[in-house]
């Protein structure tokens, strides 16, 4: 019984510092895809690891890396990271802040609004906030 308790804590260890091997040839809709499918699969690392090559590999396209800046915030506030995800999302709406907003996704700014309300909501909660300032792993 400890072998296999041994063993299975080794793989949850594993699985959870994964690295994926993002291929070159995948368009940034496939890139999205895969994020959005490890992120239903509560796998935030690997998550990430997509939004973040969508990110790298789109730097000339505004409507991609605010698409992959958003689902990175996202991930941060799913995780309970408010500070790092209303920083993330702060610097979203940054983007907004400009005579090009309506060449930008829109539905990004509202979502980020949304997020952030839901943020303060949560901060709001009675013991929320301590909780946030001690959990910032």
């Amino acid at each position: 019984m400890m072998k296999f308790l041994f063993a299975l804590i080794t793989a949850v260890l594993l699985s959870s510092c994964t690295s994926v091997n993002i291929s070159a040839d995948l368009s940034p809709a496939e890139i999205i895809q895969r994020g959005q499918e490890a992120l239903d699969r509560n796998r935030y690392r690997i998550a990430i690891q997509y939004y973040e090559a969508l990110y790298e590999r789109n730097q000339s396209n505004i409507d991609l890396v605010i698409t992959a800046e958003y689902h990175i915030a996202n991930i941060h506030y799913k995780q309970g990271k408010f500070d790092q995800a209303r920083s993330e999302l702060n610097a979203i709406l940054e983007y907004y802040n400009t005579p090009d907003e309506e060449l930008l996704p829109q539905h990004f700014k509202r979502l980020a609004q949304i997020v952030l309300q839901r943020i303060d909501d949560k901060e709001r909660a009675p013991g929320m906030a301590r909780r946030n300032r001690t959990d910032k792993g």
